[in-house]
């Protein structure tokens, strides 16, 4: 077993042996003995089998918008992050099957799409490469719909874009605004609309004379935890539905601040990421539609604690996180 996959379980053990301490462990009338209740509630079903997973039928009107060589093939072919943390896009506790919210709306779309899901997996930065040599069809992980990235690729939204700041429990000082963050080490993940967000508040206090924010990069999200849970990090940004799972579930860290994932600019989105020459996004935003109006698409929602991330309508390439400035 690799170092990485030791990781992972030993975090996933870690969740369940915490919250056993908060709920007393759960059975298995709340989604089997692998299913994980947070301090508030929530059940989180980390179990390979997925039983309770959100499905629907095929709508033979938007099956019929996805490309002829694609409905001759009979799989709609997803990657998606292979680090990514729950509820996002993690490991079961087989430490191999990829489950999580991101897995459920791509098996939901396909179902409408009258399509079987072949998931893939890769690290963030080699899906956009995927994308675009046309291996995969699309890429269903928390992608933030931005200026820059539709220059190359189309969206189809179907989750709100929120991110959180995440800091240990015991942390001496407070946050009131970025200016809070000068002079502290703060965690994020390399190629991400939050790393944008991060480097543009650190120009802006540069700027206006403040200690620059100590930006840090590792390569799994266990590891920011632990850097977190050590002292080692002042804080971390990233996806607000993966924050609050972690602050709820570790028990050693508390979400301070929430923002949307453009900045301050506007409310940003997360959508289903297409090249734009294969013909598919709009069947994804019909399916996205179709699945909103028909209640499935709330039913993801519910099962991963995702209220706060809910759209009423799926758009096609909205305005997104503005461009890096030169």
């Amino acid at each position: 077993m690799s170092l990485s996959s030791r990781r992972r379980r030993i975090s996933t053990a870690l969740a369940v042996a915490i919250l056993g301490l908060f709920v007393g462990g759960c059975g298995s009338g709340d989604g089997g003995s692998d299913s994980v209740r947070t301090v508030n509630g929530q059940v989180y079903d980390l179990s390979p089998e997925q039983a309770t997973r959100v499905h629907a039928d095929k709508v033979d009107a938007i099956a019929a918008l996805v490309p002829q060589a694609i409905r001759d093939r009979g799989t709609l072919i997803v990657t998606g992050a292979a680090t990514s943390a729950p509820p996002l896009r993690f490991h079961a506790t087989d430490d191999r099957t990829i489950v999580g919210s991101e897995v459920d709306f791509a098996t939901l779309f396909a179902d409408i799409l009258g399509l079987k899901v072949d998931l893939r997996a890769a690290d963030w930065t080699q899906n956009f490469v995927k994308v675009d040599s046309g291996e995969v069809d699309a890429f269903i992980s928390n992608v933030t719909v931005t200026e820059e990235r539709k220059e190359k690729y189309d969206f189809a939204t179907y989750r709100l874009d929120n991110l959180a700041l995440e800091v240990p429990n015991g942390a001496n000082w407070t946050y009131t605004d970025r200016k809070s963050l000068a002079g502290k080490k703060i965690g994020v993940q390399s190629g991400t609309n939050q790393e944008q967000v991060l480097v543009s508040w650190n120009e802006a206090n540069i700027a206006a004379g403040l200690p620059k924010i100590d930006i840090t990069y590792y390569q799994q999200s266990t590891d920011y935890y632990l850097a977190l849970a050590s002292g080692r990090l002042d804080g971390l940004l990233g996806p607000n539905p993966a924050a609050q799972y972690h602050s709820a579930t570790a028990g050693q860290t508390k979400v301070v601040a929430t923002f949307s994932g453009a900045g301050d600019a506007l409310q940003a989105e997360i959508g289903v990421l297409t090249r734009k020459d294969n013909g598919l996004v709009g069947a994804f935003q019909k399916a996205v539609q179709y699945a909103i109006d028909h209640g499935t698409y709330q039913k993801v929602i519910d099962r991963w604690g995702l209220k706060s991330e809910v759209v009423q309508q799926s758009r096609i390439n909205p305005p997104g996180l503005p461009k890096p400035k030169p």
